[in-house]
């Protein structure tokens, strides 16, 4: 099979429902990774800091901004890290359009 583009060939890739699921694991992963580490960065804490201020360990917080960690975060330790660095979390799905 020949693709005239990343783009074509990654939408080819996708078409198989298995390797969409691990995808989309992955950039949730990623996702969830980008945002501790944002919120930990717009707040000026160091890694250690945000763990001790949420009863955790910097390994813990490493591990999650890292993305590399695929156990999943537990909403109640997303919802502490988010107060510790004075926000909130909030929770969304996306849904395509019907066609």
């Amino acid at each position: 099979m020949s693709y005239s583009s990343p783009k074509k060939f990654l939408k080819g890739l996708l078409s198989n429902p298995e390797v969409r699921f691990h995808y989309e694991q992955e950039k949730a992963w990623t996702k969830v990774a980008m945002a501790v580490r944002e919120a930990r960065r717009r707040a000026h804490l160091t890694q250690a800091e945000l763990a001790r201020k949420i009863g955790s360990t910097q390994s813990v917080i490493a591990r999650l901004e890292s993305g590399s960690d695929k156990r999943t975060a537990s909403l109640p330790l997303l919802a502490n890290i988010a107060a510790a660095c004075h926000g909130s979390l909030e929770l969304s799905f996306c849904f395509k359009e019907a066609r």
